[in-house]
């Protein structure tokens, strides 16, 4: 395995994940069309897992499991990750409306506004679960994780397949846990809050994988990263001018601002808890590291995130979206400029994604020294 303990971390973000197919397009042609996997530990949350697991079952080769990628969300349409018909969209509705009326006499709570049926088709046909091991054994791959998030206890678990040699473990609010995954485990840790139906895994209810994840490094440094590449799905908005607003802020508004919540914070915290802790580890002598008697060690890092803002890229093709699914978004306040956040994560058609996937190429190619250097052997 040429390229050591270098892991590739995915997170969530809904329909914006082809960013990151993007970028990996981007990796393939800097690396050279390479069959070898240059990233064997990887890390999937959300929306990232289901690239993540994609990448897993293909790692025997590296290029084709990205082309496949590429494949499936240049031709993306919302009809393939929920049911996007009219039928489909009032059902969703009705049942909510249903519930919130009458569940007082019916002792029923609505579970999701989406159907996401066609989602675990579509993971069913694209996917075989049973490579993972495959891959394993041939050492194209050292560890793949899928993180979802427990509705019961509030812990973050990351499912695991990996080498016999990497224990499972153990912090406040997550844990990582050893399993054989499958489509339930992508289901799982995709089933945005609200939109998306919870997953019965083990002995509870699992949601996105993003919700309440404190530390979404961890799993990739548990399972023995030395470097991480993470592909971000949010721009920073440090140094953006602040703007006042007498409107009082949509119901679409605020769920884009609580989604962008969950999917994007932590990350940009985690990293500066990882930057804090080399700059910690730098002023130790290397005998004292190498002692054995700290427990912690220096891990390299590379983000790659959009250079645009894609609540912005967003609302330009939100009227690629089916009659069913902008009827919907408008009642919740979502097809103006304000509810473009919102409409990025559930804009699954190929005209957005299509998008994406060019900016996620355009950005990584014009750091492609840096790139280059952070997966040198």
């Amino acid at each position: 395995m040429a390229n050591g303990r270098t892991a590739l971390v995915l997170g969530g973000g809904g329909a914006r994940a082809a960013y990151q197919v993007g970028v990996l397009l981007a990796v393939r042609d800097l690396l050279g069309n390479p069959t070898e996997n240059p990233f064997p530990i990887l890390c999937g949350t959300s929306a990232g897992a289901v690239n993540a697991g994609t990448l897993a079952c293909y790692a025997k080769n590296f290029s084709a499991a990205v082309e496949s990628l590429a494949e499936v969300w240049r031709n993306m349409h919302a009809g393939h990750i929920y049911r996007a018909d009219v039928l489909g969209i009032g059902f969703g509705g009705a049942r909510w409306l249903a519930c919130l009326l009458l569940g007082w006499a019916t002792g029923g709570s609505p579970r999701a506004l989406l159907d996401n049926q066609p989602l675990r088709k579509l993971l069913a046909e694209k996917l075989e679960f049973r490579n993972i091991d495959r891959c394993l054994e041939s050492g194209a791959l050292y560890a793949v994780s899928i993180t979802a998030s427990g509705y019961t206890t509030g812990d973050g678990i990351s499912f695991f397949q990996a080498h016999p040699e990497v224990p499972t473990w153990r912090r406040k609010q997550r844990a990582g846990c050893r399993a054989h995954l499958t489509v339930e485990h992508l289901m799982a840790s995709s089933a945005i809050p609200f939109f998306f139906p919870a997953v019965h895994l083990n002995r509870e209810f699992f949601g996105d994988g993003s919700m309440r994840q404190l530390a979404p490094l961890s799993p990739a440094i548990h399972l023995g990263a030395e470097k991480v590449l993470v592909v971000g799905v949010g721009q920073a908005n440090d140094g953006m001018p602040r703007q006042s607003s007498q409107v009082y802020p949509t119901l679409a508004q605020i769920a884009g601002h609580a989604l962008s919540s969950i999917f994007l914070d932590s990350l940009a915290v985690d990293l500066e808890r990882l930057e804090r802790i080399n700059e910690t580890l730098s002023k130790i002598p290397r005998n004292l590291q190498a002692s054995g008697d700290i427990s912690l060690r220096p891990v390299r890092s590379l983000v790659i995130s959009p250079s645009e803002r894609l609540d912005c890229l967003a609302a330009r093709h939100a009227g690629a979206l089916p009659w069913a699914v902008r009827m919907l978004l408008r009642g919740l306040g979502a097809m103006n400029r304000h509810g473009g956040a919102l409409t990025s994560y559930l804009l699954f058609e190929q005209a957005y994604t299509n998008a994406l996937i060019d900016l996620g190429y355009k950005d990584a190619m014009a750091r492609r020294d840096e790139i280059k250097s952070f997966l040198a052997a």
